[in-house]
């Protein structure tokens, strides 16, 4: 590329993080890294009354926690500042004074009044709304005499009428858009505040962006910013419209259907490199190969903008569970146990008995069952205790089970598991051992261990019986055995 790849990623500080915005910043950071490029955050607070207070602070932080690392910014500086918008007023009113001396914008001083009158005529004859231009005629006479009486009032883009407005858009291609279709749309408002378009067409401008990467939700916009860039002179910086996000039934994924905010994920136990990976591949995906698992860095080597798709990228929460699986599985023991302690830490079983070693007997097991982090205390709480005195759970009537086979189960376990040495409570032996007794007994798999998986654990749902002897040991598991058959 002949200049300098410099992208941004530009939030309105109103709360949490959107995996869309996620996406959107991981994109804007992937490019910029393949191309040895820069990021910028930048911070676009100019609708003040959606502000949520600590919101840039903790924006900073997630993106941080992912490790998306952007190179200017409201706490890192730069030469392109300030970059919050909010800071920024006196460049925009400069500019939105420049379109007026160029017939490129005009004053609107219409009442609220009157603009809801004009939508409600327009709503009744069933036409698109959109300003009628009333005021874009006014004699500049009048306009003086009205801004010397400070008469509130907006600053409104004069969108060019009969023409063809087109751009470049690296995922879509030629893009063309009628200018009669767009409206006159107010680019300062009354309280002396841009509005997004003006804003962020003069900032992204003046802070030299090459790529503005952002979501497909954004495309109605770009033809008023294309005309923008036009009206000043400007080089269009190239539109990366990036897919949008879909529920499984194709439907616009929001908080409606469930989480949708980073920290949501994060608190869930899905890990920051698992949640990179997924939402990399939510509208990219490398050519001619089926790699699923990405870390960081492969991704900022093969990321590539034409390979984003157009088509909506479904949000697979199963697939999400499967990658977040992946990386659970690669954690160091001492790691895992460190990122689980907090999901642990609420459980009951483990304020009564926070056992770290029988923790790290479960690993192995739990590395095999966990979708996410969150996951730890039903997937262990087997291990730590016995939730059921109650002979009701054992009889099982597809196994064709009722009390008097189990209890004969649980004896004849008993039988075997006494005569093994502490060394063989493993599950190679243990199963070797009862799959034998079974055989002996004519019986069916099932008839023996189930009795002797819900002996163990008071339970119809927990790790299988060779699981849990080689976690328990022979001791503890003897001791359950005995006290179950006490039921009885």
């Amino acid at each position: 590329m002949d200049k300098q790849v410099r992208t941004r990623f530009a939030p309105s500080p109103t709360g949490f993080l959107h995996v869309g915005g996620l996406r959107t910043a991981l994109y804007a950071y992937l490019f910029a890294r393949h191309h040895n490029g820069k990021m910028i955050l930048r911070i676009e607070d100019t609708d003040q009354e959606r502000l949520v207070e600590g919101a840039t602070t903790h924006l900073q932080e997630v993106l941080s926690t992912m490790n998306i690392d952007y190179d200017e910014g409201p706490d890192k500086g730069g030469e392109y500042g300030p970059y919050i918008q909010s800071e920024r007023l006196e460049i925009y009113q400069k500019y939105a004074k420049e379109l007026i001396e160029k017939d490129e914008a005009y004053y609107c001083f219409c009442t609220k009044d009157r603009l809801d009158e004009m939508r409600e005529s327009q709503k009744k004859r069933k036409v698109a709304p959109m300003y009628d231009k009333h005021c874009r005629t006014l004699p500049k006479e009048d306009c003086e005499k009205a801004l010397a009486a400070s008469t509130p009032h907006v600053i409104r883009q004069a969108i060019p009428t009969d023409k063809t407005i087109s751009f470049k858009d690296a995922v879509r291609g030629h893009v063309e858009f009628d200018s009669n279709t767009l409206d006159d749309h107010v680019l300062m408002k009354a309280d002396g505040f841009p509005t997004y378009h003006l804003a962020v067409v003069v900032d992204d401008h003046l802070m030299e962006i090459s790529h503005i990467i952002r979501g497909e939700e954004w495309l109605p916009s770009a033809p008023k910013h294309a005309a923008l860039y036009e009206s000043f002179g400007w080089d269009i910086p190239e539109f990366v419209h990036l897919p949008l996000l879909l529920n499984p039934d194709r439907t616009k994924l929001s908080k409606r259907q469930g989480d949708v905010n980073v920290e949501d994920y994060l608190a869930k136990g899905y890990l920051k490199d698992a949640i990179i990976n997924f939402i990399a591949l939510l509208g990219w995906h490398e050519e001619k190969s089926d790699q699923e698992i990405y870390s960081l860095q492969e991704l900022i080597q093969k990321f590539s903008l034409d390979r984003v798709q157009k088509a909506g990228a479904v949000f697979d929460l199963q697939k999400f569970e499967w990658i977040n699986c992946h990386y659970i599985k690669q954690l160091p023991d001492e790691e895992l146990i460190e990122k689980i302690l907090p999901h642990l830490e609420k459980e009951d079983f483990w304020q009564k008995n926070p056992d770290k070693t029988l923790l790290k007997n479960t690993l192995t097991d739990l590395r095999a069952r966990l979708k996410t982090l969150s996951d730890v205390g039903e997937a262990i709480k087997s291990y730590f205790q016995v939730t059921s005195h109650d002979t009701s759970i054992y009889p099982h009537e597809k196994m064709k089970i009722d009390l008097p086979l189990a209890k004969k189960a649980i004896e004849e376990g008993l039988k075997v598991l006494e005569e093994l040495p502490e060394e063989d409570f493993t599950e190679e032996k243990t199963k070797e051992a009862l799959i034998a007794h079974v055989q002996k007994l004519e019986w069916k798999n099932g008839h023996l261990l189930w009795p002797l998986r819900v002996a163990m654990t008071g339970e119809k749902y927990s790790p299988g019986v060779f699981e849990l002897l080689t976690v328990l040991g022979k001791e503890e598991s003897l001791k359950r055995l005995k006290q179950a058959l006490e039921l009885f």
